[in-house]
């Protein structure tokens, strides 16, 4: 009865709202009174329902600082200052905040990754007061939960109720409670006001890569920092996803902020209690939304819908199933394009409306390990494909996939590479005597891909052997000619992370230069 109250007040309040702006109050100054002493009464239910679940977190980290301070005298002609040489780093101890909430009777409590990420210590405070020390079970960066651990009775511990956040809808009320700028229990309201959003995220994990979060939900409840971790939910109080970021060059609301949905967290949590990780299913592909402007120059209808496959990674399950990436160069609006690859218009029966729903689907549905069918048009014919998911790559993986001697201690492109040869400069159409370094593939989140740089994406037989071409070519970096491969590694490896290099290279036989700002390696 309270929840059904809770929508006839906030939809009273609506339509009063509404019609004061056209002009025309439909209710009188007494019933207008008496709806909003309902929305009053609503708004304080939920949050009384809630505030038992919702916990801030404060952290202690060990950081590097520096000693050195510019002297507080002003500076003149007769001043004469040195800077010190060889400064010694120090170590001191910084603290941070966020939110968290109480998943379950065993203790468990969830936040966001990035809030808990390096702590030495980590402190819950409930609601009432009680602070207690929390261990860290299991964390996830590229979905940015994690989970904690504290040592309570079981009646001592009010779970949050979880709602289906696949049945959100633009416009829906949306409440968020967390402890923005560490005021605790702090409550605001607001509206649903997108779903499906992707939402990068701001830093890198230890492997090096970046990633983005799929199935976002966007809200207007007001969002601030110390809200990380927090809750956001309907009127019913259930949660329909966990406040993580906002929209905002101040590090303040500005009416744009973004919820991990629950049916990830659904998803994920289980497995970071069981395991303490989770291993993000993976493809290995790069695409692009199906336009009507690519199906025109792939000479298909143009209403036709999917994730365009753009580039397949080498060793990926894609490469083995063997999807086809895009191989026809064409122009849209004076900017080059390529199109011609597997159009993904269906996973395990759901519809793909476009790359970004591809991506929902793995996250909600998918674990590694699990073959998937995907429906692709090919060549205007309708294929199916079945494909068995690896894990996205991390830093365990590309140790396994590299010796320790053949890993330096210089900077990283990443990038896999072959040495030029008169054969696949013949196979590209190239003068036979093209020199340089072919890129096979470009590892997601790197340097190369930041830069653009293009791994190689039709697969073919040379001497007996199966090798991927048509991918970038580089021919030198600054002033370095690259003859070979052995040249492209001893260039990157005697320089360090964060230069900034000039890359020469042919693509589709045309020279161009890229800027390359060299990355740590992943193992580093």
């Amino acid at each position: 009865m309270k929840n059904k109250m809770t929508l006839a007040a906030i939809s009273i309040f609506i339509v009063i709202a509404m019609t004061a702006c056209n002009g025309s109050i439909l209710l009188d100054i007494p019933a207008s009174a008496d709806a909003l002493e309902s929305l009053q009464e609503a708004y304080i239910s939920i949050y009384e329902q809630v505030l038992p679940s919702v916990v801030s977190i404060s952290v202690t980290k060990t950081v590097l600082g520096s000693g050195f301070e510019f002297p507080k005298i002003p500076f003149d002609d007769d001043f004469d200052f040195e800077f010190p040489e060889d400064e010694e780093p120090f170590e001191y101890q910084e603290t941070a905040a966020g939110s968290g909430f109480i998943w379950d009777k065993d203790g468990h409590i969830i936040t966001n990754n990035h809030v808990i990420a390096g702590a030495d210590v980590i402190r819950v405070v409930f609601s009432d007061g009680r602070s207690e020390l929390a261990e860290l079970i299991g964390a996830d960066a590229a979905s940015d939960l994690a989970v904690l651990k504290v040592n309570l009775p079981e009646n001592e511990l009010a779970p949050i109720s979880v709602s289906d956040s696949t049945q959100v809808r633009v416009g829906q009320v949306a409440v968020a409670i967390g402890n923005p700028f560490q005021l605790e229990s702090s409550m605001t309201t607001g509206i649903v006001s997108g779903v499906g959003r992707s939402l990068p995220l701001g830093g890198e994990n230890d492997s090096g890569l970046y990633y983005s979060i799929p199935d976002v939900i966007q809200t207007d409840a007001a969002i601030n920092p110390g809200n990380s971790g927090g809750v956001l939910v309907d009127i019913n109080g259930g949660l329909i996803g966990i406040t993580s970021a906002i929209e905002s060059p101040i590090r303040a609301n500005s009416g744009i902020g973004y919820v991990i949905p629950s049916v990830i967290v659904n998803k994920i949590v289980p497995l970071l209690i069981r395991d303490g990780k989770f291993e993000q299913p993976w493809i290995g592909i790069s695409g692009r939304d199906m336009i009507p402007e690519f199906a025109d120059l792939m000479g298909m209808d143009i209403k036709q819908r999917g994730a365009l496959v753009i580039d397949i990674s080498g060793n990926s399950p894609a490469a083995e199933s063997g999807l086809v990436g895009s191989s026809i160069e064409g122009q849209i609006d004076g900017t080059d394009v390529r199109v011609g690859g597997d159009v993904i218009i269906a996973a395990d029966g759901y519809p793909i409306n476009d790359f970004e729903d591809l991506v929902a689907f793995l996250a909600r549905h998918t674990i590694v390990g699990q073959t998937i069918t995907l429906s692709l048009i090919r060549a205007d014919e309708r294929v199916e494909v079945d494909l068995t998911l690896a894990a996205r790559p991390n830093a365990s993986s590309l140790e396994e996939r590299f010796e320790p001697d053949d890993i330096s201690t210089g900077a990283w492109l990443g990038v896999d590479g072959q040495t030029m040869s008169a054969d696949v400069a013949e196979t590209m159409d190239l003068p036979l005597n093209t020199g340089g370094v072919l890129i096979d593939t470009v590892t997601a989140g790197s340097p190369a891909d930041d830069a653009g740089l293009r791994g190689s994406y039709r697969q073919v037989e040379i001497n007996g052997e199966e090798i991927m071409v048509c991918g970038d070519i580089i021919t030198k970096i600054d002033e370095t000619i690259i003859n070979s491969i052995e040249d492209l590694d001893e260039t990157i490896n005697i320089n360090e992370p964060d230069t900034l290099m000039l890359f020469y290279v042919l693509r589709d036989g045309e020279e161009i230069v890229v800027g390359v700002t060299l990355g740590e390696r992943p193992n580093q």
